[in-house]
């Protein structure tokens, strides 16, 4: 059984930064994709960004320039490095670890808040 477990969120101004970090416990053996989701408060989930066991990443377009994720295979970790928040980024953060991603499958963290508020 895999265990995510989600740190970093909290309340921030807008035009500041927070890193999120997931970690797994448990063999997290075939699950290529790391991937970060958000959902924010009436909206439905959405994908933020995701990282391929190789390195490749990908962004959803309102988070390019501004986010970065980034992970250590060696310690079953992966991070989102989130610069210059926007109000609009509050949600919850949820990571997810899977074989092909796309929030199909695999496994989720227990979610963490983001408040980007003045």
């Amino acid at each position: 059984q895999v265990q995510l477990v989600e740190s970093g969120g909290g309340l921030v101004q807008p035009g500041g930064s927070l890193r999120l970090s997931c970690t797994a416990s448990g063999s997290i053996f075939g699950m290529n994709v790391m991937a970060w989701h958000r959902q924010a408060p009436g909206k439905e989930r959405e994908l933020v960004a995701d990282i391929t066991r190789d390195g490749i990443m990908d962004y959803a377009d309102f988070v390019k320039g501004r986010f970065t994720i980034s992970r250590d295979n060696a310690k079953n970790t992966f991070y989102l490095q989130m610069n210059s928040l926007k109000s609009e980024d509050t949600a919850v953060y949820y990571c997810h670890v899977s074989p092909w991603g796309g929030g199909v499958g695999g496994y989720w963290g227990q979610g963490t808040q983001v408040a980007v508020s003045s």
